[in-house]
């Protein structure tokens, strides 16, 4: 056991991070075609801003969206993530990808290392492509077998484990750009078999995509940003590859396939997708000319490196992404409405609810059920708050499970998951991911971050703030059709907690957490007492 213990805490070590070359985005996005149609489309409507926006919330627009901005670009594509799945659904963006290098595209990817481990460690031969350079962010020394195994190898820099980015960009040069909470991966476009994540991005077009490309630039030119070259070689790919053969696992499914059936299908970037999912990046992408754009006044909230790690940019104390947000609620006069799936107050955010309720500010918050939450943790800490959130007269709304949610709630428009799985009967659970605050319909806030002290205090996040009543109200109906469909509103009565089914649902009322089973409420309890707010 002490032999055990002494392994699983030795102090791994990373290389020296010396290979990384400065890079900054394509500083001439009016010469593009991507930069001329943003002029064309703002003459065309006539309008004063000088950025455009477009929703994004359903699954298929999501995928063809990026594959528009893929197919589009001439100079440059920067993407930044924090998780990126080795999967069907990448598959697709992963291949376009490829080609817009062979084409003399220069594509950058910035990628937390904290999922890049078994599976998902391949879509990291990209990297080894011309044109495509990929770094790892913050990342973790030792195996990438497994990410248990890597957490037990890094145990004596818990801190370190703690702290990840959790920006989620995609730039085409630096001309369109999308943000928002989607990762890339099968759960976020429709296609998981287990679980589907409900889902928002917003496609952003002219100045403020410049904004996004700083940001991009800050942190992969930062010295947390490891060139994948550094940490790994395509041999160590492939051994991690065949460490699955014989009885390899295929990253589409989790199942056991035979070891032939393990070989890359021909023209596949990733191991074990089927020749059927390589077709499926022929698929259409989105016509940029036909959507409809709401131009906007808007601004850029974005955290520092500094607030992830060490540099010469280190982060002062209310100078964060949910520093700003919790600044601009301080402003509603009439109402708030707040879509988080992972929602801690913690001490400061409830001061600031307590104060708008004071002032006689509606609030309402759509997160996580208990059986809806990929993050049991995460609702404990959430747990403590809900009885004096209801108290002060906070209007508490938590997203059903099953799958007609997940079928109703992926994006309007029926049956939106990648064709290759179209006709399947939905049998995967809804989960929420969104991340929005709406204020007096007037200002929107659209981002990578959750309400709770981990995005306050722990990830790095990046948020659009976007003034004007038509992307509020676009995003109102939104979220207000989720309320109305697919959520259970929580109430007290008699000093017990009472989920309420909305008027007209096919589900009725619980007395309990709905759709949680015995089990799942047991470890809640259990791991409430030893989960402190700010690791949630």
């Amino acid at each position: 056991m002490i032999t055990l213990l002494s392994w699983a805490t030795g102090c791994a070590s990373l290389p020296a991070n010396t290979d990384r070359r400065a890079s900054t985005a394509f500083n001439a996005p009016d010469q593009t075609p991507l930069g001329q149609l943003v002029h064309a489309r703002r003459a065309q409507a006539g309008a004063r801003s000088d950025s455009g926006f477009y929703l994004l919330d359903g699954v298929e627009i999501a995928l063809t969206s990026r594959l528009a901005l893929i197919d589009g670009a001439q100079r440059s594509l920067d993407l930044q993530y924090y998780a990126i799945h080795a999967d069907a659904s990448t598959e697709v963006i992963l291949q376009r990808l490829r080609d817009a290098a062979r084409r003399g595209v220069r594509v950058r990817i910035l990628l937390d290392d904290f999922n890049s481990v078994g599976p998902d460690a391949q879509v990291l031969r990209l990297a080894f492509e011309p044109n495509i350079e990929i770094r790892l962010f913050n990342p973790l020394p030792g195996s990438r077998n497994s990410l248990v195994g890597r957490i037990l190898t890094s145990l004596h820099d818990v801190p370190r484990i703690q702290k990840r980015m959790h920006n989620k960009v995609f730039i085409a040069d630096n001309a369109w750009g999308i943000t928002g909470g989607r990762n890339l991966g099968d759960r976020y476009f429709g296609a998981g078999e287990k679980q589907n994540f409900v889902d928002l991005d917003v496609l952003a077009a002219g100045r403020i995509v410049r904004d996004m490309s700083a940001s991009f630039d800050r942190y992969w030119n930062n010295e947390l940003a490891y060139p994948v070259q550094t940490l790994l070689d395509k041999e160590d790919l492939e051994k991690l590859r065949e460490l699955a053969v014989p009885g390899a696992q295929s990253v589409k499914s989790g199942g056991v396939i035979p070891a032939a059936a393990a070989a890359p299908a021909p023209g596949a970037v990733l191991p074990g997708v089927t020749a059927a999912e390589v077709r499926q990046a022929d698929r259409p992408s989105m016509d940029l000319r036909k959507v409809e754009l709401r131009w906007a006044p808007s601004t850029l909230l974005v955290d520092k490196p500094g607030k992830i790690g060490p540099g010469d940019d280190e982060v002062d104390a209310g100078d964060t992404v949910i520093d700003g947000l919790m600044s601009a609620l301080r402003l509603a006069q009439k109402d708030v409405l707040i879509i988080s799936p992972y929602f801690v107050p913690g001490t400061q955010m409830m001061a600031v609810y307590e104060e708008l309720r004071k002032r006689g500010v509606r609030i309402r918050v759509l997160t996580n059920s208990l059986a809806s939450n990929d993050a049991p943790a995460a609702h404990a800490g959430y747990e403590r708050y809900r009885k004096d959130l209801l108290a002060m007269g906070v209007e508490l709304y938590e997203m059903r499970s099953d799958p007609e949610s997940a079928k109703q709630l992926v994006g309007s428009g029926g049956d939106q998951r990648p064709k290759s799985d179209a006709g399947k009967e939905p049998d995967s659970r809804a989960s929420l991911h969104s991340k929005a605050v709406v204020i007096d319909n007037r200002l929107s806030i659209i981002g990578s971050m959750n309400l709770d002290l981990r995005s306050q205090l722990k990830n790095s996040e990046v948020a659009l703030v976007i003034r004007g009543s038509p992307v509020a109200q676009e995003l109102t109906r939104q979220i207000e059709a989720m309320l109305a469909g697919g959520a259970y509103r929580v109430e007290q009565r008699q000093g017990k907690l009472h989920w309420a089914a909305p008027k007209g649902a096919s589900f009725g009322d619980e007395d309990k957490e709905p759709g949680a089973s015995a089990k799942l409420r047991l470890i809640v309890r259990l791991v409430a007492p030893f989960a402190p707010d700010e690791m949630l």
